[in-house]
């Protein structure tokens, strides 16, 4: 199957689908653990743990180029992306993974319905959103293309968090696919 990518008019086409993602009550659609650089694992249970996230995922081997000393960025420990956002970049379920996030949610994580600090419960997880943006990188550009890069960082691409959120693990604990997402009680 060739996979074009989408031009800005196609992807804006799509908006509306996205708009319509639970605000509450969502769906953990997928689980991806990054073992090394550009590979992926796709999981029907994992574990998420506070000193390293996803169990078995590279977020804390990999480092981050912005801590002063290379460790990993506790503020990005983890990343959600909306399925419906990923499902029209990527174009079909299975390229989903190519975007580079651990989790993927049938949720709105728009700014406007979880602000940073807001907590999601996850199966037997919690986690925090945190104010690191997530904007993409070179390698979303190339598997998905310069108008999908550009999309996810317009001003409404950056409002509804088309790229995705950082989180971080505040409770651990065991996540399966097909668990609601619900805004957790303070």
């Amino acid at each position: 199957m060739t996979i074009k990518h989408l031009t800005m008019a196609e992807l804006e086409a799509g908006l509306e689908h996205i708009r319509q993602s639970p605000q509450d009550g969502g769906v953990l659609e997928l689980i991806v653990r990054r073992p090394f650089t550009d590979e992926r694992e796709l999981l029907h249970e994992g574990v998420l743990d506070t000193a390293v996230g996803l169990v078995g995922d590279n977020w804390q081997a990999r480092g981050s180029n912005s801590m002063p000393d290379g460790t990993a960025n506790p503020e990005a420990q983890l990343t959600l992306m909306n399925c419906r956002a990923a499902d029209l970049v990527a174009q079909s379920r299975d390229r989903w993974p190519l975007a580079g996030d651990q989790l993927y949610v049938d949720f709105d994580l728009s700014a406007e319905n979880i602000p940073p600090g807001t907590r999601l419960e996850i199966g037997q997880a919690i986690v925090e959103v945190t104010a690191k943006p997530h904007t993409g990188c070179q390698k979303f550009v190339a598997r998905f293309g310069k108008d999908a890069m550009k999309f996810v960082n317009s001003p409404i691409g950056k409002q509804l968090h088309l790229r995705g959120i950082n989180t971080r693990v505040v409770q651990p604990g065991t996540i399966r696919i097909g668990d609601t997402v619900t805004k957790a009680t303070p």
